[in-house]
């Protein structure tokens, strides 16, 4: 049987979750099955931040980037879009992300309307996003969801028809972690004999930095040897670098901005933090679970069904300073428990979340709507 053509579409190719996800998926695909063709709503990301790009090039997938620059351009990336599925004709498109999934479900019913799968990668709470996506529920075939957290989010805040959500978890390529070398954080201005705690994501308001770091005198007096480093970029990096120069950590906090070696700095740390107010499933947890690290996160959407019994031990509510600041003590001064939880964390990732895993359930997921 000849391979069905697959319509790949995600907002943009920086170093993000999504957008690694995406990118394995589409290399991983079995080609004798499917074809896909990749559209990305934005441009090419600058070189140096443009690693996803290389490895879907290195695997042969085609690659259109149409050129967004904000939510002024959303017609022409509309009309850019239904032409090139017009011109591909693929049998289903799979989105990821809120604008892609906006653009693509209009586009592709312009285009012809083939089978519409859109992914939910987190329990978005701007009302104009629910508004928007529970508008156009009537344009989609199947939700994506990336965790049960998310689903039951997307059918009681969202409104969305429940018999469309399908929770497909998020995959690790338990082959890359841990890294062979771990980074020389030296770098990033931290010395050779300090113990780091980890940050990886956006510098964006959903990833809860501001409480982190006012938190952070309490814990980083504790832990004399001990510093913070954050990894990414966003918005909210002079603010946060003003909050350290005033709570006079400067010096113990460290920026390193976007990296594509996160699985080394990683493997260089010893514990990875997360003080999210929403997520989905956060690929950072996924991969620190991986490199056989402990967490401590918020018990926001998907970060417990990551961690599963050893949630409890390594999850505190969003806010809870005091929970916070006395987990992260305790791993860091307890090396017995941060190694025993890094083990369990290790074997629930290789368990439960490999990569080949989610790659297959998107296939059969991607059949049984097509052949339907």
């Amino acid at each position: 049987m000849k391979p069905l053509d697959i319509a790949l579409c995600i907002t943009d190719l920086d170093l993000g979750g999504a957008e690694r996800c995406m990118v394995e998926l589409a290399c991983r695909l079995d080609r004798r099955e499917f074809r896909p063709v990749v559209y990305c709503l934005a441009g090419r990301p600058a070189a140096g931040d443009d690693s996803l790009v290389h490895m879907l090039e290195s695997a042969v997938v085609e690659v259109h980037f149409l050129g967004a620059r904000g939510n002024r351009h959303v017609f022409r990336v509309v009309r850019r879009l239904q032409q090139l599925l017009a011109s591909q004709n693929p049998q289903l498109i799979q989105s990821f992300l809120f604008h892609a999934n906006i653009v693509s479900r209009i586009a592709t019913r312009r285009a012809g309307a083939p089978k519409v799968v859109s992914g939910i990668r987190v329990a978005e709470p701007r009302r104009w996003h629910l508004v928007i996506d529970r508008f156009t529920d009537r344009l989609v075939d199947r939700h994506v969801c990336v965790s049960r957290s998310v689903a039951r989010f997307s059918e009681t805040r969202a409104k969305l028809s429940a018999e469309k959500l399908v929770v497909i978890p998020n995959g690790v390529d338990i082959a890359r972690f841990p890294a062979e070398h771990p980074a020389d954080l030296s770098q990033f201005g931290i010395g050779a004999d300090r113990r780091v705690v980890t940050f990886v994501g956006r510098l964006d308001r959903q990833k809860g930095l501001p409480w982190l770091i006012e938190t952070a005198p309490v814990w980083l007096e504790r832990l004399s040897g001990c510093d913070l480093l954050l990894v990414g970029k966003g918005a909210e990096g002079p603010k946060l670098r003003r909050m350290c120069r005033r709570l006079g950590i400067a010096d113990r906090v460290h920026f390193a901005g976007r990296r594509p070696d996160v699985p080394e700095i990683l493997a260089a740390s010893e514990l990875l933090v997360l003080p999210s107010a929403w997520e989905g499933m956060p690929n950072v947890v996924l991969e620190a679970m991986a490199t056989g690290l402990p967490v401590v996160a918020t018990a926001v959407e998907g970060v417990c069904e990551l961690l599963g019994p050893a949630a409890e031990r390594q999850t505190v509510g969003h806010g809870d300073s005091q929970a916070l600041t006395d987990k992260i003590v305790a791993l860091i001064e307890d090396s017995r428990t941060a190694t025993q939880l890094g083990m369990e964390n290790r074997r629930r990732a290789e368990e439960n979340f490999d990569i080949t895993r989610m790659v297959a359930t998107y296939q059969d997921l991607w059949e049984s709507i097509v052949m339907a």
